[in-house]
């Protein structure tokens, strides 16, 4: 992730929580007055987030002593130490929730996408994510995403061409092959086209796009399609895509399709509990 966005991010997270001023440390607290805290897991996850933490403390008071005991991308225990921080009193109670927000959403999406990497071992599949993020955070949460283990999909409409159903229904008569072709002559992109059974499948099997989204089709038809195009020793990438859970998608890695997008690594993970204890 770029400097620059990390430290926006940080900034208008901060601007929302305090506000005016943190008006219950700011009358009660010390301006000189030095403290010691500690960021603990208070669930096994895996963290992401750190230098996030790191930052807001920072941005309060540079003279704030973060010491990581955790990397992105490891797993932890509960009650293990993440961070030890110590320095002005006030910038650590001021900045606890924001640095605690930031790791915990983070470190849920790391967790939940660790758990779908571990499910599909030993299969040659790449668990994926989507553009099923929050706006304006797409940066952070492909960054727990990789951290984890998963790899990003495309990261905005400008990255890669793809043909959903809408725009097959938005094209009228025209057949996919001819879509798939225009695009192939106007543009030099990497294409993908999503189709909903076998038929639209094999329509396009020797066509130049190069990944195929096999959406909401069941493992047999997926293993069905990977059959086919190892078959015709065809370069194109496969990619199941809905309705994937963790309850099935080992299901699905055992096709031998090259990739598994979940919306769900990012729409509808869980935060990692997390808490910071003054020692």
């Amino acid at each position: 992730m770029k400097p620059a966005y990390v430290q926006t991010i940080v900034q208008l997270a901060l601007a929302e929580d305090i506000g005016q001023g943190d008006i219950t440390t700011d009358n009660l607290i010390p301006l000189n007055s030095k403290s010691k805290a500690r960021l603990i897991a208070k669930a096994e996850g895996v963290i992401c987030g750190v230098n996030l933490a790191r930052r807001v403390f920072k941005s309060l008071n540079p003279k704030i002593i973060f010491r990581a005991r955790l990397r992105d991308g490891q797993a932890v225990r509960r009650g293990r130490t993440i961070a030890e921080i110590s320095g002005s009193t006030r910038a650590l109670l001021t900045g606890e929730r924001v640095a605690i927000n930031l790791l915990s959403f983070l470190s849920g999406i790391a967790t939940q996408t660790s758990l779908y990497v571990n499910k599909i071992k030993p299969y040659k599949a790449a668990i994926m994510d989507t553009r099923k993020t929050t706006p304006l955070l797409r940066q952070l949460e492909r960054y727990a995403v990789r951290s984890a283990g998963g790899v990003n999909h495309r990261f905005n409409l400008n990255d890669m061409m793809m043909i959903k159903d809408n725009h097959r229904v938005s094209c009228g008569e025209q057949g996919m092959n001819e879509i798939i072709r225009i695009l192939k002559k106007k543009i030099k992109a990497k294409l993908e086209v999503e189709v909903d059974d076998l038929k639209q499948f094999k329509e396009i099997l020797n066509s130049k796009a190069d990944i195929i989204l096999l959406d909401n089709m069941t493992p047999r038809q997926i293993a069905k399609a990977v059959q086919l195009r190892n078959q015709a020793k065809s370069p194109i990438l496969l990619e199941a895509s809905g309705g994937i859970t963790l309850k099935n998608v080992r299901q699905y890695a055992a096709t031998g399709v090259d990739r598994i997008s979940v919306g769900a690594l990012t729409h509808s993970r869980q935060v990692l509990d997390i808490s910071m204890e003054f020692v």
